[in-house]
């Protein structure tokens, strides 16, 4: 019985296997694609050069001020963004010294609109009360005055109290005055000079706690680029001069291969020609740069010049790939002029040890990919090496979503 329920379930298996199979990448429709030809050109003959991965931009993070180390934020190896904080310094004693510049400044600021507010009103009242009282004791000894030089006419009155009489309107005179300028003064207001000494006070204090800020400011280190944590310096607890490292920081967003180049075959070179590079510890290990700069000084023993070009980095999330100190291979176009063929740099694809491009078959309508070895690169176009002829179309759009045998169909670029 259980031959026969064997024997029976083993086609339907099978069959529901092969209903089940998705179909092959020939069966798929076809994928649009752009090509271009395969040219033959005169271009320099290529070379290689050896160089050496080096960062752009690699230095001490430094303490720009003295003090406790109270918090570090960063480890070996962490990447940090611009103006970013890497420690924190105790800054407890400088907060109190913020602290009493600004109530100094409080104080400051509260003379200076005293004086620039001017007298109350109720002391300009007073002060005029006090004129009206002195007016009125000065015509009243005026006119004692009076009556005591008729009654001396009349030898009523001796000389002794005539000359009481005229001192106290001299004395009620004088003090009318003094009270009259007193209120012209309360009137007036406090002299120019003295709201401007005042002013100067509080823009002294002003200037005395931005420098304080500053310094409270310097007390947390921070980023000067974005880059990556390569060593540490100091701990928490440790203390800090003016001056002292904090970390070493590098740049990887781009880097530069650094390659000596002997002095006969420098002179082809220029900036911002466009070069390939391979980089072997990379899975993926050709990519593009230029020359960033020729170093105008020659080393007079190796008699070569050192030629940096710059690639952008590739990225792994947040990992670089292409570390400082990597061994690198550079074709530059230093020979005698040669013919080759060349292809669009987007007819590449670099995703495996080899680079390969995909060739148009017309007949079958399909795509293959060829490997080839690259050369050096012109302008938009770079040598390539392999089974190849002029003539040829390649994919340069398209080829990243397509693989061997995939049916392809001709589009016009956009």
């Amino acid at each position: 019985m259980r031959r026969v329920v064997l024997s029976f379930l083993v086609p339907t298996v099978l069959l529901g296997l092969c209903v089940a199979a998705p179909p092959s990448w020939a069966d798929r429709p076809a994928s649009p694609v752009v090509l271009a030809d395969v040219v033959e050109r005169e271009i320099k003959k290529g070379q290689t050069f050896v160089g050496t991965v080096e960062a752009v931009r690699r230095g001490e993070v430094d303490a720009q001020a003295a003090g406790y180390v109270e918090k570090l934020t960063v480890e070996a190896g962490d990447l940090v963004k611009e103006g970013a904080p890497i420690a924190h310094l105790r800054t407890r004693t400088l907060d109190l010294r913020i602290a009493a510049a600004q109530a100094e400044r409080k104080l400051r600021a509260v003379t200076l609109q005293e004086l620039e507010s001017g007298s109350r009103a109720q002391v300009k009242a007073q002060a005029r009360a006090r004129v009206r009282e002195a007016e009125a004791d000065e015509k009243t000894a005026t006119w004692k005055l009076g009556a005591v030089k008729k009654l001396r006419e009349q030898g009523k009155q001796s000389e002794e109290e005539l000359r009481d009489a005229l001192r106290a309107v001299a004395t009620a005179t004088a003090r009318r005055e003094a009270l009259k300028a007193a209120l012209d003064l309360v009137v007036e207001g406090p002299r120019a000079e003295r709201i401007a000494q005042a002013a100067a006070s509080v823009a002294i204090q002003d200037a005395e706690i931005a420098r304080l800020e500053e310094e409270k400011e310097r007390h947390t280190i921070t980023a000067p680029y974005k880059g990556y944590v390569v060593k540490k310096h100091t701990e928490v607890g440790a203390w800090l001069s003016t001056g002292d490292a904090v970390i070493d920081l590098v740049a990887l967003d781009e880097v530069d291969v650094v390659v000596p180049v002997i002095e006969d075959a420098v002179g082809n070179l220029r900036r911002d020609m466009p070069v390939t590079i391979a980089i072997d510890a990379l899975e993926k290990p050709y990519v593009q740069g230029k020359i960033h700069r020729i170093v105008p000084v020659a080393d007079p023993r190796s008699r070569t010049v050192p030629v940096k070009v710059r690639v952008k980095n590739v990225l792994q999330g947040e990992d670089v790939l292409i570390r400082p100190g990597m061994f690198a291979r550079v074709w530059l176009a230093v020979g005698k002029p040669r013919k080759a063929l060349l292809v669009p740099k987007d007819a590449v694809v670099l995703g495996g040890r080899s680079p390969v491009v995909y060739v148009h078959d017309a007949k079958e309508q399909t795509a293959n990919p060829v490997p080839v070895q690259l050369g050096v690169s012109v302008d938009d176009l770079i040598e390539v090496t392999g089974e190849l002829k002029a003539g040829m179309k390649v994919v340069v759009r398209g080829n990243e979503r397509i693989f061997p045998g995939t049916k392809v169909r001709p589009v016009e670029p956009r």
